[in-house]
């Protein structure tokens, strides 16, 4: 629920009375929408968000309203059917679960309260909800700032949530990895000897959902190629701070877009937000000076850092002088197969506008092992290989509680 944001106040007044919240808990193959997204349904029929861009709503609208006539939560399952081309279904080609649970607090149910706390919270402010959807059991946890989640602060609620005390710290350990870094997804608790199954004879299930402030993106020089640059990388959702030591190129009105313009040596500014505890795994590093002077002390910091990208403008040519000098400063050289130079896709970008679509694909590619880069039409098979699948258990590498919980 957390993706329905700044509309939720005005929605809550408007469709007043009872409603009904329907969440994605599970996705395959080609989806418009991961794990995670919400729709409300009203009494009224008013309805806030989409889950697939139209191919299933109307399924999911009378599934809703059936589920608030008789009180009980209910999943749905949504595919594309050869067999019957008048089923519910996604037309893409991908599978959706859906979870469907009125909002009305009774029989443990969701607490109507819910929505009315959630939008006490800003669109982006930093929070975590925690929602027990297997059958034998309801409820929902908000946690705000997820990136300083203590379980020791949570226990008594996670036992709640999840039923036995076993089921808590398991929970809590858990959590105590997804919530800081971000994660959104399933969590289901089984495999221990105290955490009996609910009424449906399913172990406790908890869909997590994390929304962290936006991921930053900084870009280095003040030119016409991160002028361009920077309106894209805000499409993408990035905060985004243009860096440049001269204030004479910084302080242009074109580069107005940014979130944030300083004016600072480029490797200075780096370490110290670095040291501030402002740089994260999510951080995106472009260098578009193309300035030895204002380069190589910038890359030697940035290759010391915990980043998600790293990319610097240049041909080749001069990426392999800054290579030889970065290596004379003493990099390592594991450290230099994280830098991509020159910066972008081959997609002989040549404005840069153009050279801002090629950063940013580069960057897009690199969330996610499976992409290929080739043109979609050049693949066979399905176009998201795992879409909405969890993160892989080495990179979340969770602790283990008396049992083995799984994240799906």
């Amino acid at each position: 629920m957390l993706n329905l944001g700044s509309s939720l106040p005005g929605w809550l007044e408007a469709a007043g009375g009872r409603c009904a919240a329907a969440t994605i808990i599970g996705a395959s193959g080609s989806v418009p929408r991961p794990v995670g997204t919400s729709m409300l349904v009203a009494e009224s029929g008013e309805v806030l968000g989409s889950l697939s861009g139209g191919c299933v709503e109307g399924a999911v609208v009378a599934a809703a309203l059936e589920a608030l006539e008789d009180g009980r939560p209910r999943r749905e399952h949504f595919g594309f059917s050869r067999e019957d081309a008048l089923a519910a279904g996604l037309t893409c080609g991908g599978e959706l679960d859906v979870h469907i649970e009125p909002l009305d607090g009774e029989g443990g149910g969701l607490p109507p309260r819910l929505l009315a706390l959630l939008a006490g919270f800003g669109p982006q402010e930093p929070l975590a909800l925690v929602r027990r959807i297997d059958p034998g059991g309801s409820g929902a946890l908000l946690v705000p700032g997820p990136q300083r989640f203590r379980a020791a602060d949570y226990l008594a609620q996670l036992q709640a949530l999840a039923g036995s005390a076993t089921a808590a710290r398991s929970a809590a350990a858990q959590l105590s990895v997804l919530l800081p870094a971000g994660h959104t997804g399933l969590l289901r608790l089984g495999g221990e000897a105290d955490c009996a199954a609910g009424d449906g004879g399913e172990p406790p299930a908890l869909l997590v959902q994390t929304r962290l402030l936006p991921p930053r993106m900084l870009v280095f020089g003040a030119n016409d190629f991160s002028e361009a640059l920077l309106p894209a990388a805000k499409l993408l959702g990035y905060r985004v701070t243009l860096c440049d030591a001269r204030p004479a190129f910084a302080r242009q009105l074109r580069f107005g877009t940014a979130d944030d313009v300083v004016t600072d040596w480029p490797h200075r500014y780096l370490a110290a937000e670095a040291a501030a505890g402002r740089i994260d795994a999510r951080t995106v590093a472009c260098v578009l000076t193309h300035d030895p002077k204002f380069d190589l002390p910038l890359l030697q910091t940035a290759l010391g850092l915990d980043l998600a990208y790293l990319g610097a403008m240049g041909s080749q040519r001069s990426h392999r002088r800054r290579v030889q000098e970065l290596l004379a400063a003493g990099v390592e050289p594991a450290a230099l197969a994280r830098l991509r130079s020159p910066i972008g896709l081959d997609l002989q970008a040549a404005t840069p506008a153009e050279v801002a679509v090629s950063i940013t694909a580069e960057i897009i590619a690199g969330r996610n092992p499976a992409a290929t880069g080739r043109p979609l039409s050049a693949c066979a098979g399905p176009i998201h290989a795992a879409a909405g699948s969890a993160p892989a258990a080495a990179d979340l590498a969770p602790a283990r509680t008396g049992g083995e919980p799984a994240w799906t």
